[in-house]
């Protein structure tokens, strides 16, 4: 359990025009934030770069500058970079059929179903039936190969669907046969190293004393929708084999075996800067300190809708997807503007880009 909310100092620069995001970010400590950070960067400048609190429940142990957050879905949205890269590089043809690079995947009458759908949630292999041990997580094998066996919930391209786990082994799955590389090891090696973000998926030991440990979120307010309660009322629906197939248990993201793990739709470890600077990219023309993330063509084809409606994993809720990033809508906004892109995650982080306005933003916290 998290100690009682005492006042919590903010670290970090921010551009005067920006003091008023500053006097917000610290009043959040004093409603039940415990440790976070913001970074924002306007035309490819970093113009808000703020963290505080503590990265412990017992308020031990500040947030500093490097401090990683486990930042569950947003991690989606780099690996929708990466397999944008592919595509724009001639590598990947999102029209293709998935089996065309991952042969297996033909199983179960899946043999003409395209990468695209991937991306944006159409594919229907939102879950796995089979019950499956709780650390299958970290069994890339046998996370893909169930996958490939596994037989769509719903027809392929005509209802979307959260893949909340399953999207990073799919979509890795396919980065991992055309390039050779892990998801994880593409990102760190393409987009990290050259561009010095702090983000990881998957890591080894060395990185533990700089990670967050991640606080279980109290109740939801009654009449709330909540897909883990949801999930735990019928095991075996939909949505019960998508949050609870395998079984993440109130342990598992702060543990040395998740942070081991490849996990492309949830398992990124990062900071809010790292977040910030890619999406800034993004949002502007693609390029970060001379290496180009995405070209301006590549981001706009990104930034397409592809699926739109009740979603059939969150329902009643709707959804909007492009190409493996979220579309701002009214439910889930990212800012004013309408072309803005990019993903939430479980507990409150998230990290988008606005074209209109030049942005790029990003926001991680360890209180769910």
């Amino acid at each position: 359990m998290a100690g009682a909310a005492t006042p919590a100092s903010v670290d970090g620069e921010c551009a005067k025009r920006f003091a008023r995001v500053r006097e917000v970010f610290a009043e959040s400590f004093a409603s039940g934030e415990v440790g976070a950070a913001v970074a924002v960067t306007v035309g490819g400048e970093l113009v808000l770069d703020l963290w505080g609190g503590h990265r412990d429940g017992a308020r031990t142990k500040p947030w500093r500058r490097d401090t990683l957050a486990n930042v569950y879905s947003t991690t989606k949205g780099m690996t929708a970079i990466c397999a944008n890269r592919l595509a724009e590089a001639g590598k990947l043809d999102l029209d293709a059929p998935v089996a065309r690079y991952w042969p297996e995947f033909a199983q179960a009458g899946k043999a003409n179903i395209p990468v695209r759908w991937l991306l944006c949630h159409k594919a229907g292999l939102a879950a796995i039936r089979k019950p499956l041990p709780a650390d299958a997580f970290g069994d890339w094998k046998l996370m893909t190969e169930t996958l490939a066996a596994e037989s769509p919930w719903w027809e392929p391209g005509t209802a979307h669907g959260y893949h909340a786990l399953s999207y990073g082994f799919l979509v890795g799955e396919v980065v991992r046969r055309i390039d050779g590389r892990t998801l994880g090891a593409y990102f760190r090696d393409e987009l990290a190293a050259p561009l010095g973000l702090d983000f990881h998926i998957g890591f080894g030991p060395e990185l533990d004393e700089r990670v967050a440990e991640i606080l279980p979120a109290p109740p939801s307010p009654p009449g709330a929708f909540n897909p883990f309660a949801a999930a735990a009322q019928d095991p075996e629906s939909l949505v019960g084999k998508v949050f609870g197939n395998p079984m993440l248990g109130p342990g598992t993201v702060n543990s040395r075996a998740w942070r081991a793990a490849e996990v492309p739709a949830a398992n990124g470890h990062g900071t809010a800067r790292g977040l910030a600077r890619i999406y800034g990219a993004l949002a502007t023309d693609g390029a970060l300190d001379g290496v180009q993330v995405l070209a301006p063509a590549q981001i706009a084809r990104a930034n397409t809708e592809n699926a739109f409606g009740q979603d059939q994993v969150l329902s009643p809720l709707h959804s909007r997807f492009g190409l493996g990033f979220m579309l701002t809508q009214p439910m889930i906004p990212f800012g004013p503007n309408p072309r803005s892109f990019g993903h939430p995650g479980a507990g409150g982080s998230i990290a988008f880009a606005d074209p209109d306005a030049g942005v790029g933003f990003g926001y991680v916290m360890n209180q769910m």
